[in-house]
């Protein structure tokens, strides 16, 4: 299948990273300018998330260098390792995780969408995890649901608009998936895997589908709705 992503220009917030490094590669192979960009890109763009001046200097970049914008991937957020368990109820590590992952969404795509709603064309995909919807760790689960109440939020304000918000939710991420899925658990899947799906969300093709949250491995076995 052509994904039609030849010419597009895609911004990927997080671009250096396990699954921003996948995501990159692929829509390269289908023929798309993939932009990375990062808070510490040696080679690319320097987008700070967390900070407005940074996503505005990023995004002005973008279109003085290339004239337009298609598709934004943020993948960018600190890892889940990098979370202390001890505090993992603690208001402050609450804030600051959310700050870095569902404010940052937040901050890109409020700069992405005038850009493609005036263009009357946009991709957006934001990378959330299955933990949004498992209990035992309230930092991990509140950063991630915040994203995905976000995204659908700013897809419904975008309906109509022909610009598309989805979010795709990993479970745990391994180069070497196990085919087993534990009840209550998610499935395994690999950068590569998620990078396809990410990759069909963010092109011409997948018009239909929006404000949508996707699950790759295999959505948390034992359950009937998230």
């Amino acid at each position: 299948m052509d994904l039609e992503l030849g010419g597009r220009v895609v911004l990927v917030v997080g671009g250096t990273g396990l699954i921003g490094r996948a995501v990159v590669g692929r829509l390269r192979q289908e023929g798309a300018t993939a932009l990375v960009a990062s808070r510490h890109a040696e080679e690319g763009l320097v987008i700070d998330a967390q900070d407005q001046q940074s996503v505005q200097a990023g995004f002005a970049a973008v279109l003085e260098q290339h004239g337009r914008l298609d598709g934004l991937v943020v993948t960018a957020a600190p890892s889940a390792q990098t979370l202390d368990p001890a505090r993992n109820s603690d208001p402050e590590q609450v804030l600051e995780a959310v700050d870095a992952k569902a404010l940052s969404f937040l901050r890109l795509v409020n700069a992405a969408l005038p850009v493609m709603t005036a263009a009357g064309y946009g991709r957006i995909v934001g990378i959330s995890g299955q933990n949004a919807f498992l209990t035992g760790n309230v930092t991990g689960a509140v950063r991630n649901a915040a994203l995905i109440v976000a995204a659908k939020n700013l897809a419904d304000g975008a309906a109509g608009s022909g610009v598309t918000v989805n979010v795709v939710n990993p479970g745990p991420v391994t180069e070497d998936p196990a085919a087993e899925v534990q009840p209550g658990r998610p499935g395994e899947s690999s950068p590569e895997q998620i990078a396809d799906l990410v990759t069909f969300l963010i092109s011409p093709r997948a018009g239909a589908i929006s404000g949508e949250s996707i699950a790759t491995g295999h959505r948390v076995r034992g359950t009937t709705s998230l």
